[in-house]
């Protein structure tokens, strides 16, 4: 009876308890991605407050950036590392919706972050007369503010969905967080809105900012492959191959969960793919915008005392 109750109430995680032979060792290696990417995202928040000469349009959108992957990590391997300890995670039904509308709002955030950063890059680019006007204060306070209200905007129709399905069985979800995929096939409601919804929003908050950011790539990769000089071609391209690489590997992952064909869709590789989103690549974001950024080298100098 006690048991049935506690299942009524909330899930049970199953995270990685299954697969990992050395719980323990995972534990810490997931542990120190966590302590990593939290460290260097805060470092790197604090040294673009910090330095006169970072506050320029793109360190905002960068800082935003680091903000958000702080924010996903924690919300996530919270329970990944708990997960990890024990054989399986309860977590009741209501900080369940709490995880899963916090990770589907930063989500959905970071689409129209990306688009904006690529907006930035483009205008620098392209328009380089034209960029102080273009992307002044307020413009940049505007696209930030408006990639937070529509993340937020995005996710309260599915939220509300998902909230109001009935689960039955053994209420284990096979993953390490509340996961939205998991959690529909975990129901025995009627998901066709479900499904219908998460396509129509799937366009509309990924697909488009996705085409938005490839349309200013285009844009800028013709704009670059018209510099005559070398060195200012791989001045143009060094401006921007970072946000590109974040871009690759932020899109990248998250096709790999969520828009894979069904036949080639399965747990552990939801999970695998899951645990690169939410802890690989906040740990590179940093790294990659600290070795291919001159301005960033320099304040690191700077903090360390160093001439240059």
């Amino acid at each position: 009876m006690e048991e049935n109750k506690t299942l009524a109430d909330g899930f049970l995680l199953l995270g990685f308890s299954r697969h990992s032979p050395q719980p323990f060792l995972t534990f810490i290696m997931v542990l120190l991605a966590f302590l990593i990417s939290v460290l260097g995202n805060l470092g790197f928040l604090t040294l673009m407050c910090s330095d006169h000469r970072l506050h320029k349009p793109m360190y905002f959108f960068l800082s935003n950036l680091s903000f958000l992957d702080i924010c996903n990590t924690s919300v996530t391997l919270s329970t990944l590392l708990e997960s990890l300890l024990k054989e399986k995670t309860f977590i009741s039904f209501s900080l369940c919706m709490t995880q899963l509308c916090f990770f589907l709002i930063f989500i959905s955030t970071e689409f129209f972050l990306l688009t904006a950063m690529a907006y930035d890059r483009y205008v620098a680019i392209c328009r380089p007369l034209h960029y102080t006007v273009m992307m002044n204060k307020r413009i940049c306070i505007l696209l930030v503010a408006t990639s937070w209200i529509t993340g937020c905007l995005d996710i309260l129709p599915m939220e509300i969905l998902i909230s109001r399905f009935s689960y039955c069985g053994a209420n284990e979800i096979n993953h390490f967080f509340c996961d939205p995929n998991s959690m529909m096939k975990l129901s025995c409601s009627d998901t066709h809105n479900l499904e219908a919804l998460i396509l129509i929003e799937a366009v509309l908050f990924a697909l488009i900012p996705f085409i938005l950011t490839l349309a200013s790539y285009t844009f800028i990769i013709a704009a670059i492959l018209r510099i005559h000089s070398t060195q200012g071609r791989l001045k143009a391209f060094s401006t921007c191959s970072s946000h590109l690489t974040v871009v690759i590997l932020f899109y990248g992952t998250l096709i790999s969960i969520y828009m894979r064909p069904n036949s080639m869709s399965s747990p552990d590789s939801d999970k695998f793919f899951s645990l690169l989103y939410t802890t690989l690549i906040p740990v590179l974001n940093p790294i990659i915008y600290t070795l291919r950024n001159k301005e960033v080298k320099n304040a690191l100098r700077k903090v360390g005392g160093r001439k240059y």
